[in-house]
């Protein structure tokens, strides 16, 4: 039996999993346990109306749902979803697109008994008008922020005009967001639409006691089939339970009692992977560990109008990159989980990333550009204070560890999430630990995070960087349709900002899955969603 099990510390948190043993169990009206497929969500899910899938917890199950007019493989290829195909002029930013004439929504009672009706383009109209609507107050109205019009020639046909070119505009509608609803069942539950979801997904909602279980069935109306013609999804349901202690649910894992966990959290990494991330001994037989690039730059954010001589000095902020080993954070810290940041500020999975060369291990030179900063400024006792929170506090003791051996004294300011975030947003820390995880996947997306119209609050930029040959070929950038050429100005842009230095990349995360033996069609994508309409279990062996 693995060690993790006799951790005291966590006996309470144990004791919690095995009293929801019973949330684990098949939904009674399924007799076949194979058939579901079972996962853990351990943060909260607010809403299972796609108007609000702004997070992992409310993406997930969502996904499961709806759809939209297009959708990414694993490649992050655009590929037809509602949508059979699409022109595009270039000259009006205009797109049509051609629905499928199969596709339904889910049984309900809103469409008559035990009824349902086919999707057709004037819902697509509904579906944007209610993301844009200010009294439902969705995250992602932004999605529609460069569409000038949208329209409905008749119902399979869908033309939206855009205000000025956007490369990047099908990657958004691939984002939950852009999903279709049905207007009667919005109508009928109103704000319990969050609750009581009707989409066109490959499973439609059966039951969801927040907080401790959502169960998923099988949309035996669902469109799409595989290679060889057979209906998907080949599951007939999904159970989430909703422990939120992360070594709880690896604990349920072990046990056979999840079919997945998702990352790899501190509580648990070394106990199923080795120093080079390999899997224990203790699991390869039941436990496949599939990997891939995740679409999350790792960093810390300098806020630039700070007037202290450390932040001003580009000597300083570079010696900060040179002076503490990346590649030996990775393995010691993340288990080998990770991808040393030592090219730009695009992740790995992008066009764009492994272009440059960015900040490689080199204390020598973190000790010279730092003598440069004391003779600039006379500041002979250079300090800096980091803020994070508590999940990344190894990271930053690391770099406070390996700065002060240059020279640069370090204090750790840890404080909550919530904290973390609201301090980051108003510019009220100095340095500060920082993600940036795509919502669409365009290199385009992280480099917005220095464009200088995009200072927070109004925008992602929450270091207030600004250089006016970065903005000049952010602005050119977004009139080119040619992914290629497209891609020479991200480099130069990513270029740009890496010589200035107003972020200390950290790594290119990882998205890291531990998978039960027995299932198979999983699938890994960078963007680290979760899709279960190609997803197989076998029975358990005799």
């Amino acid at each position: 039996m693995p060690k993790l099990l006799f951790n005291i510390i966590h006996i309470f948190s144990i004791g919690c999993a095995l009293l929801f043993c019973s949330s684990c169990d098949a939904p009674p009206e399924i007799a076949n346990d194979h058939l579901v497929f079972r996962y853990n969500e351990h943060s909260i899910t607010t809403s299972l109306d796609p108007a609000f899938a702004r997070n992992q917890q409310n993406i997930w199950p969502t996904n499961q749902l709806f759809n939209g007019l297009v959708q990414l493989d694993d490649s992050l290829t655009i590929r037809p979803d509602i949508a059979k195909r699409w022109d595009v002029n270039d000259s009006t930013n205009t797109y049509t697109f051609t629905l499928r004439n199969d596709v339904f929504f889910h049984k309900h009672a809103v469409f008559g008994k035990d009824s349902t009706r086919r999707v057709v383009a004037s819902d697509f109209l509904y579906s944007f008008n209610r993301l844009t609507d200010a009294q439902v107050a969705s995250p992602g109205s932004w999605v529609m922020g460069n569409v000038a019009s949208y329209r409905a020639p008749n119902d399979t046909t869908l033309v939206i005009e855009l205000t000025q070119p956007f490369p990047a505009f099908l990657g958004l509608l691939s984002m939950r967001y852009a999903s279709v609803v049905p207007k009667e069942a919005v109508d009928f539950y109103g704000n319990e639409f969050r609750s009581h979801p009707v989409g066109t997904g490959p499973f439609q909602f059966k039951l969801w006691e927040e907080n401790v279980k959502l169960v998923l069935r099988k949309n035996p109306l669902y469109f799409e089939t595989d290679e060889d013609g057979n209906q998907l999804p080949y599951l007939e349901a999904v159970s989430i339970t909703f422990l939120p202690d992360k070594q709880s649910e690896f604990l349920q894992f072990a046990q056979g009692k999840l079919d997945l966990v998702s990352g790899l959290d501190n509580s648990y990494k070394d106990e199923i992977l080795t120093s080079i991330g390999a899997l224990q001994p203790t699991y390869k037989e039941d436990v496949d560990l599939i990997t891939g690039p995740y679409l999350n730059t790792e960093y810390l954010g300098i806020f630039m109008p700070v007037q202290s001589p450390e932040i001003q000095s580009i000597h300083f902020r570079r010696a900060i990159n040179y002076g503490f080993d990346r590649v030996a954070m990775i393995k010691y810290l993340r288990n080998g989980m990770g991808i040393p940041a030592t090219h730009g500020f695009i992740p790995k999975g992008l066009p764009g990333f492994n272009e440059i060369d960015g900040y490689e291990y080199n204390p020598a030179k973190a000790r010279q550009l730092l003598e440069k900063y004391k003779e600039e400024t006379g500041d002979a006792a250079p300090q800096i204070t980091i803020g994070t929170n508590s999940q990344y506090l190894d990271i930053c003791e690391y770099i406070q560890r390996e700065l002060e051996k240059i020279g640069i004294s370090v204090t750790i300011d840890v404080m909550p999430p919530s904290t973390l975030r609201q301090m980051k947003s108003s510019g009220e820390l100095d340095i500060f630990r920082a993600s940036w995880i795509a919502d669409y996947p365009d290199a385009e997306n992280y480099l917005s995070l220095f464009y200088s119209e995009n200072f927070t609050p109004d925008g992602p930029n929450y270091t207030h960087y600004k250089n006016e040959v970065f903005d000049s070929l952010y602005v050119k950038a977004l009139s080119i349709s040619d992914i290629q050429e497209r891609k020479e100005l991200y480099t130069k842009m990513d270029s740009i900002v890496i010589s200035d230095a107003p972020v200390v990349p950290l790594y290119y995360d990882m998205a890291v899955r531990f998978v039960r033996k027995n299932v198979s069609g999983l699938g890994i994508n960078p963007q680290n969603f979760l899709v279960l309409k190609r997803t197989r279990k076998e029975p358990p062996a005799n």
